[in-house]
């Protein structure tokens, strides 16, 4: 049997802070490298059916990826609670693995992209299960899982990432790094520290930094560019 390609899970140290524009560099720089990519979202809150969400923006600036949304829910809420107000039932994280897995099996894809909903550790179902368990029950079912990490530039992102690679290690999960999801033209001296900091404090390399503003380009220039931002083997 052929190996499964591998899964990367891009996740945050929270909300807001560019995983989605992170994304689609990630996906920009393999399709570059000739790859085939599939990008997942488990669960997209926030939007009402037929809005684009979040792996509508990925395809539109990476280009020819496989996008899958698997869960919708209105109200801009992590996933258990956006439920629990639209009155749903959402499935578990076990069955999103089996969802994610099928997709990994049907020979389609090279590289596996899930984005996650938030932080490491927003509450994905009514169980309390969160996307580090979507990466832990990816795992147990064979798949080679790492988790991608994305970050703020400023002040008191070295606690919130450490906290995060903390929590990665604890649970046995493979952290490739972290990325910068914005960073400035004109950055402060907390930004330029923590280009240094951040790899010290986390224990796992930082892999790059996405421009400021880079999710409102042209899609072409988006497409030339990221590339070069990402260190992703």
């Amino acid at each position: 049997m052929p190996d499964l390609p591998p899964v990367i899970v891009v996740t945050g140290t929270g909300t807001e802070i560019g995983k989605t524009v992170v994304t689609a560099a990630l996906a920009a720089s393999l399709l570059h490298r000739g790859l085939r990519v599939t990008v997942v979202k488990a669960t997209q809150t926030g939007l009402q059916p037929g809005e684009p969400g979040d792996v509508d923006e990925v395809a539109a600036l990476a280009g020819d990826v496989r996008a899958r949304e698997l869960v919708r829910l209105p109200d801009p809420l992590a996933p258990d609670a956006a439920a629990r107000v639209a009155g749903v039932e959402i499935p578990t994280v076990a069955e999103h693995a089996d969802s994610v897995m099928h997709l990994i099996r049907d020979g389609s894809a090279d590289v596996v992209l899930v984005e996650g909903a938030g932080g490491l550790l927003v509450r994905m179902d009514s169980d309390g299960a969160t996307i580090a368990d979507l990466g832990t029950a990816l795992e147990a079912r064979g798949a080679r899982v790492g988790f991608l990490v994305v970050a703020t530039a400023g002040l008191g992102t070295l606690n919130h990432s450490a906290l995060t690679a903390e929590a990665l290690r604890h649970r046995g999960l493979d952290c490739l790094g972290f990325v910068i999801g914005s960073w400035p033209e004109d950055p402060d001296l907390a930004m330029r520290c923590n280009l240094d900091d951040l790899p010290a404090v986390t224990g796992a390399p930082l892999l790059g930094w996405v421009p400021e503003g880079a999710g409102r380009w042209e899609p072409e220039r988006f497409r030339a560019e990221a590339p070069a931002w990402l260190r992703v083997e």
